[in-house]
């Protein structure tokens, strides 16, 4: 039985003013369904762990909210960590923290923030990857990408292991300039990298260590105190010191270089909801092409009325009507102290607004 780790970070900031750095997107219901993303990813684990191996990894702000939103997770298997110390370090303490437990446990690694269209699909590459992860693999999960697309990381891919569908993966390639990106998809070799891993925890922490050194000395001491009284005051004094760093620089492109790493490549309709423009190519829209947060046509939307206008993406989410009249192709959010209208193209460019409101020292819209 495969032990699940779901990191919870990050503040969505071209999702902004929907998410917030105390509510971020992980915790909002964008799956057009009630759930929000976090408890549709623990959903979608149910046919390959149960709730007692399912680990969720989140900021000390946040840690509350996501217990009332996973009543069935034991409260024991909520880690909390004091500060964002980046990906490497939240999954390295739940594999630190799970090999106390059994050491040589196949663990994964899968966003609180994704959407997947086809679960079953998705269960069964992921035991495609549990395969490989039991044979000693650093096993990454790859998207088999459907457009050149600038806004991914990619995965190089080798040959294949064995009968397949195993590959290599030679190398983790950067997000690419739109020719590069197209080349990728002509080849052939190359798949999204979406961040998720299978491996036994033993394979990684000595990956870890052999790498970071540092990082794995502070993990392992975290765990080692993780059930004793001390928990407290060794995560207070050893969690600052820890490298900030992601997984993928910190261990992943490390151990490909050293032929390490293999892939499953999966098309399962994967999506990281990154903006506003793609959640609305993502949630089914109505006949003019709109989509209004929360499902169902816009026409019968309380709170919405949108007339003689398409392609547009409206999150009603402060009780206040809101009313379009011969426009197409805009995001429009409104929210009890913001209201964002900008248009579809633009979608990426919300993360500059967050930024600036920081620079005017306006965090209370952060």
């Amino acid at each position: 039985m495969l032990f699940a780790v779901i990191p919870a970070g990050g503040s969505g900031t071209r999702l902004w003013p929907l998410s917030r750095a105390g509510h971020p997107k992980f915790l909002h219901p964008l799956t057009g369904t009630e759930s929000s993303l976090l408890q549709a990813t623990v959903a979608r684990l149910a046919p390959l762990t149960t709730p007692d191996r399912t680990l969720v990894v989140t900021g000390a702000a946040h840690a509350a909210a996501v217990a009332r939103q996973l009543t069935s997770l034991p409260e024991e298997n909520i880690l909390v960590e004091p500060s964002p110390r980046d990906s490497c370090a939240a999954i390295a303490l739940a594999a630190a923290v799970i090999a106390t437990r059994e050491p040589q446990a196949v663990m994964g690694s899968f966003a609180a923030d994704h959407l997947i269209r086809d679960p079953q699909t998705w269960v069964g590459t992921v035991r495609e990857a549990v395969a490989g992860a039991e044979q000693g693999l650093l096993m990454t999960v790859g998207i088999t990408p459907t457009r050149p697309e600038t806004g991914y990381g990619y995965l190089q891919c080798g040959e294949l292991l064995g009968t397949g569908p195993l590959r290599r993966v030679e190398e983790f390639k950067e997000k690419p300039p739109a020719e590069v990106a197209q080349e990728y998809l002509r080849s052939g070799r190359h798949l999204w990298n979406a961040s998720m891993f299978v491996w036994r925890v033993d394979v990684f922490l000595a990956e870890l260590a052999r790498q970071q050194p540092t990082l794995h000395a502070g993990v392992t001491t975290i765990a080692d105190a993780w059930d004793t009284p001390e928990r407290e005051n060794v995560l207070g004094s050893v969690w600052p010191t820890l490298p900030r760093i992601s997984v993928d620089y910190a261990v992943m492109e490390g151990a490909a270089a050293a032929g390490r790493v293999a892939t499953v490549p999966g098309d399962f309709g994967w999506n990281d909801v990154g903006d506003f423009d793609t959640l609305g190519d993502v949630l089914a829209p109505d006949g003019a092409r709109n989509v209004v947060l929360g499902g169902g046509p816009a026409e019968s939307k309380p709170g919405v009325l949108l007339r003689d206008s398409t392609g547009l993406v409206v999150v009603p989410h402060s009780g206040r009507l809101v009313a379009a009249l011969g426009v197409r192709d805009l995001i429009v959010v409104d929210t009890p102290d913001a209201l964002l209208v900008c248009p579809r193209d633009r979608a990426q460019d919300v993360k500059k607004l967050v930024d600036e409101l920081r620079e005017r020292g306006e965090e209370r819209y952060v």
